[in-house]
């Protein structure tokens, strides 16, 4: 249970930090000036961690298995991370900007599922898209 719970209580905690230090990039610095720094120490951790995870760790023998997957990754957290950076400083409140973003996202992950990965497409999931999608009328009600 712990192995299926961790990975999610991870990514939720890193989230909230993650909104936390998007809203926080300085007014006036460009958000890919930022990045450049972001992603910097972001290589060298994962670096790191593989290195001290890995008894036998050959960054050659892993490049070999590379596929077009982490390019394009590489590409996609860039722009999410600007996207984010630049709602901020548009104005969008961190109570909201994630819950809009996460809403749409979830509706279209629904659909990609179904159309990419053949998940079945049931009522239920239909039923949380429409609450999706009322939970955002709400939110954005002024």
């Amino acid at each position: 249970m712990f192995s299926y719970i961790w990975p999610i209580v991870m990514v939720v905690l890193c989230n909230v930090i993650y909104q936390i230090c998007a809203k926080s990039v300085p007014e006036g610095m460009n958000p890919l000036a930022s990045l450049s720094v972001t992603y910097a120490i972001g290589a060298i951790t994962s670096l790191f961690l593989y290195m001290m995870l890995n008894r036998n760790a050959s960054l050659a023998r892993e490049y070999r298995k590379l596929n077009w997957a982490p390019f394009a990754l590489g590409l996609v957290v860039v722009g999410l991370e600007t996207g984010f950076i630049y709602a901020y400083k548009a104005g969008w409140q961190v109570s909201t900007a994630s819950i809009v973003q996460s809403s749409f996202l979830a509706v279209a992950l629904i659909f990609v599922g179904y159309l990419i990965y053949h998940e079945p497409l049931t009522w239920n999931k239909l039923l949380g898209v429409g609450i999706c999608l009322v939970g955002l009328f709400f939110i954005n009600l002024r």
